[in-house]
């Protein structure tokens, strides 16, 4: 006997990956009000075009998609505009005056500070645990620049951490 097919609530899922969604958007737009206009657009367009979406696959991959998508329609649109972003120095010192508590915050705007694409391809494999040929197909590159990519986010980490460690 087949089992009952599930019926898909869209707007249900998509509220659900909310979090994840803003993450995405914050490496793509660099800032809050940025990302929160990026996730309302991606959200928009997913419910537009929830009869594409099978069920197939995972639905963040689909809506990760469909964000930078948008994103890069809105940015060929505009034009650039300096961003106001923290220095990295600024963090660093922060996070130091701090003894060592984690600042989810400063560690928000380290991913957004990095290169264009670094960010993406660090938060789709390491954080969200797609794999590089899924996250290639999300940014619409090939899975060797996602590897490159995730390779000078973690240089970029290492550096800050070897800027960062303490003398006893």
């Amino acid at each position: 006997m087949r089992q009952p097919v599930t019926t898909i609530d869209i707007r249900r899922d998509l509220v659900g990956l909310l979090p994840r969604l803003r993450r995405f958007a914050m490496t793509l737009a660099g800032d809050a009000a940025g990302a929160d206009e990026l996730v309302q657009a991606g959200c928009q367009r997913a419910i537009a075009k929830s009869n594409q979406w099978q069920g197939e696959g995972r639905l963040d991959s689909w809506v990760y998609t469909l964000m930078r998508q948008q994103w890069s329609e809105d940015h060929r649109k505009r034009k650039p505009h300096a961003v106001n972003k923290t220095n990295v120095t600024d963090i660093r010192t922060a996070t130091r005056d701090r003894a060592a508590i984690v600042d989810s915050d400063a560690i928000h705007r380290m991913i957004a500070e990095m290169p264009e694409g670094i960010a993406s391809a660090f938060l789709l494999v390491s954080i969200e645990g797609h794999g590089y040929q899924q996250a290639g197909d999300i940014m619409g590159v090939a899975p060797t620049l996602i590897m490159s990519q995730l390779a000078q986010a973690k240089l970029h980490f290492a550096s800050l951490a070897d800027d960062h460690s303490h003398r006893f």
